[in-house]
Parts: C-alpha cells; structure tokens; sequence
C-alpha cells in the first residue's frame, strides 16, 4: 500500500466525506457504476463502514444532490428579479453540466431533501421578492419547470432516442440515405433539425445546446415580465 492510500486510510469517515468521494467516482466513472462497494474501496474502508454515514444507496444518491445544489451559486442581490433569476438558473446549469450525473439522479429522486426544498424556496422568493404575486409566480414555476435547475427535454435531443445509434456514427452512404428517406418523409423535421451548424452540441445535430437553453430561458422571462406588468392573474 502506498504513503498516499495509508494517509487516506487514517483520515476519519465522515458524511461529508463519504459524499465528497461519491460525487468525485460518479464524475469519474458514472453513476451507474457507482455502489456502496466501490465507493468503499475508494475511500479505503469496508464497505459497512459507509452505513454509518448513510442509511443505503438512495441516502447516499439523496446525499449527492444535496452537494450539487450547494454549489448553486444564491441569489445575486440588487440586480432586479430577471437578472437574478438568469443568473440563478445558469449557475444551476453549471453545476450540472460539472456533474453529468447530475440530472438523471435529480430526476430520480422521490423524496425532496431538506437542500432540495431551501433552493425551490429560494427560488420561489427572487419572484415574490420582485413583486409578483402568489399566483403569478404559481404559473411561473409550472413553466419554468426543470429549467430551474438548468435542463430540459430538448426537442432534438438525441440521448432520447435510447440505443439508436446516431447520424454522425453512421458510413457516409448510409448517412446520405438516411437524409433521403427524411427528405420525403417528413422534410419539415429535417429542415428544422439540420437549420443550424453549431459544434460541441448534446442537444442534436445541428443545435448549440448552450445557446438554445438561453433563448428559451430569455423567452420565458420576458413573458414573465410582460404578464407581471400587466397584473395579470388566472382568475380574472
């Protein structure tokens, strides 16, 4: 064993540590090869000395996201209730995009950790903070949806598709006769999936991921604030 493991060894279990080590396997490996096993051998220990610490598996994945949400930055003061709820919501995308486990393992969760619920909280409050009512900001938050937390089902999003394997991964002639079944079959999808030549894209061929969120984002909050200048209400 080297000086390093030995070190590591004699450093005390704690809850904090034990989800630091998860976080940075998961980043490493995935969350789908991530266990109360691995995890243990990472950290030096036998793996019951992690359920000191956390209860089980889902304690432990409840654990993960509560570390991710604390590197959501807070609310930037004095900037106006758009401004700081752009701000919020791409921090938020920044540590998801940190954490490519992240998403799958919010949207997996059934129960709201305390962490969980101060952020929906404090999100809630930058719009009652700016003005708007109860009932606006009710509406708004159906809207926003997982935006909030800096993701959405995208459109083009080809991880939907499951195991189909994509275009870009496909022989040349193979491509070209794709692209000529689309063209007859269903020429509008095509022409709006190919209208763009963005790189480094997890959205779709042809679609700068990045770039749509923020437009879409943009577009929501605009809405936002025409509906609250006009004091609209959904019981008129």
């Amino acid at each position: 064993m080297t000086q390093q493991a030995e070190r590591t060894r004699r450093i005390p279990l704690s809850r904090d540590r034990v989800l630091t080590a998860a976080v940075a396997l998961a980043d490493e490996v995935g969350i789908e090869a991530l266990s109360m096993r691995r995890l243990a051998q990472e950290l030096g220990v036998v793996p019951m000395a992690l359920y000191k610490h956390v209860a089980n598996k889902e304690e432990l994945l409840d654990g993960m996201v509560d570390a991710l949400v604390s590197e959501i930055d807070p609310p930037v003061r004095d900037v106006g209730w758009k401004n700081a709820v752009r701000l919020r919501v791409l921090s938020a995308r920044r540590a998801l995009l940190m954490h490519p486990w992240g998403r799958q393992v919010l949207e997996s969760r059934t129960n709201k950790t305390p962490a969980v619920l101060g952020y929906m909280d404090s999100f809630i409050g930058m719009f009652l903070a700016g003005g708007f009512s109860v009932d606006l900001t009710h509406h708004v938050m159906h809207a926003l949806g997982s935006r909030m937390w800096g993701f959405t089902q995208e459109l083009f999003d080809d991880s939907a598709g499951g195991d189909a394997e994509a275009p870009a991964a496909l022989p040349p002639e193979a491509q070209a006769a794709m692209f000529r079944e689309m063209a007859e079959r269903y020429p509008n999808i095509l022409k709006v999936a190919t209208a763009s030549a963005h790189k480094d894209s997890a959205v779709g061929q042809g679609c700068d991921d990045q770039f749509e969120f923020e437009f879409a984002l943009d577009l929501l909050l605009d809405g936002f604030e025409r509906l609250h200048r006009q004091h609209w209400t959904s019981n008129p």
